[in-house]
């Protein structure tokens, strides 16, 4: 029997959920990657060093660490729409005061607020697509959800040439944050399809056990450890291998749209496929280690190849990730995902915060190799991780069908 068209106002509903969702996450994340593009000039005014930057990516991504368990039950407990508008706001406040920071000690506080916005950004919208948006698209609207983090990049990469290099980089976060503020006003709205998923801010017997989640959250903590480093280093490597710091911004926005791309072809196909994107995930992050490998070279044509390898495989498998998680776990996936996204985010705390040391006492080429055998970790650790959530789900069969990760 063919499937029934789906109902025009339903696929602007759709349309319109996978736009704010991506919208949020997009603010949520802006603050540190913000900082990343704009570093050379924030370096220069302020005065440290790439260990400095590595703590400022830290500060941001260690506050969320912090918040992010706490927070997916907090967005389960308020509702995604509340608790994505509470987001939106705290990440306005964080830019706003980005642009008045005097000192790398102001800026690390600032990019704390920035974290706890993000720790609280990622579990509801992850809670907010999967109530409105039809499982069969669910991977197309995790796909754009999650360009979040390019799409900052891109933002950040365009506003060098744009804003850091005539105005002045403080401007760029001023209007940045008067942005984000329109978003926090505006928000969500309360009208939208009936769940798809239901209410509940405790894990069911649906649910995926712990030590699987556990795994994973390792697992994509080491891939978002070497993936953090381009965000945060992609420009100031490309300046130290010898491209102008217009130049820099315009390959880390070029890289980014590419990531960007990248994630929201895998989750439309991952929609077709129906299954088996941990598997993706492993694949991508296991061939992402050949970009970092480019950019340790210090050559200019190999620094743009790895970059753009980089961000759309090393970087370009979140959005599966999150897909595979919130569909094995049904009742409480705001919960789950805040389980795995407490992984992601000690990765970034750890990676940059390393990369930068790895600069500082030795060289750009070691950091890149380290950040790609960390990636080929990372990939092993999924497939592990992987394997654990199939066996759960065999023993659970009966509850939760045949779900394939």
């Amino acid at each position: 029997m063919p499937t029934p068209p789906v109902p025009a106002d339903e696929r602007l509903g759709a349309t319109s959920a996978v736009a704010t969702a991506a919208a949020v996450a997009t603010a949520a994340v802006l603050p540190v990657f913000l900082v990343g593009a704009l570093a050379v000039q924030i370096r220069a005014e302020l005065d440290f060093d790439e260990v400095g930057l590595g703590l400022s990516v830290s500060a941001f991504f260690g506050s969320a660490a912090l918040a992010s368990t706490g927070a997916g039950r907090l967005a389960e407990r308020i509702g995604p729409a509340g608790a994505m508008r509470a987001a939106a706001g705290t990440a306005a406040l964080s830019l706003g005061l980005l642009a008045t920071a005097r000192s790398l000690t102001l800026l690390l506080g600032y990019l704390v607020v920035g974290g706890l916005a993000n720790a609280l950004a990622q579990p509801a919208t992850n809670l907010f697509l999967a109530r409105r948006i039809d499982g069969s698209r669910l991977g197309l609207a995790f796909g754009v959800k999650q360009s979040a983090i390019p799409a900052s990049t891109l933002i950040g990469g365009l506003a060098v040439p744009a804003i850091a290099l005539t105005a002045g980089w403080r401007w760029a976060f001023a209007g940045a944050a008067l942005l984000v503020v329109g978003l926090a006003v505006a928000g969500p709205g309360t009208g939208a399809r009936a769940p798809v998923i239901a209410r509940g801010a405790r894990r069911s017997a649906t649910d995926t056990s712990l030590r699987p989640l556990v795994v994973l959250a390792v697992g994509v903590g080491l891939g978002a450890a070497a993936a953090g480093t381009l965000g945060s280093f992609l420009v100031s490597a490309a300046v130290d291998a010898g491209i102008g710091e217009g130049h820099a911004g315009l390959l880390s926005a070029g890289c980014s749209a590419a990531g960007l791309t990248t994630r929201v072809l895998a989750g439309r196909r991952a929609d077709r496929r129906g299954g088996r994107h941990l598997v993706v995930v492993t694949t991508m992050l296991a061939l992402g280690a050949l970009g970092y490998g480019a950019l340790a070279t210090g050559e200019v044509a190999f620094v743009v190849v790895g970059g753009a390898i980089g961000f759309c495989l090393g970087w370009g498998w979140p959005g599966l990730s999150n897909l595979a998680v919130v569909r094995s776990n049904p009742g409480a996936p705001g919960a789950a995902t805040g389980i795995t996204q407490t992984g992601t985010y000690v990765g970034a705390v750890l990676g940059p915060l390393l990369f930068g040391v790895l600069v500082d006492v030795a060289s750009y080429r070691v950091a890149w190799l380290a950040a790609g055998a960390c990636s080929i970790a990372a990939a092993m650790t999924v497939a592990a991780g992987r394997r654990l959530l199939v066996i759960d789900q065999t023993r659970r069969s009966d509850l939760v069908g045949t779900a394939d990760p």
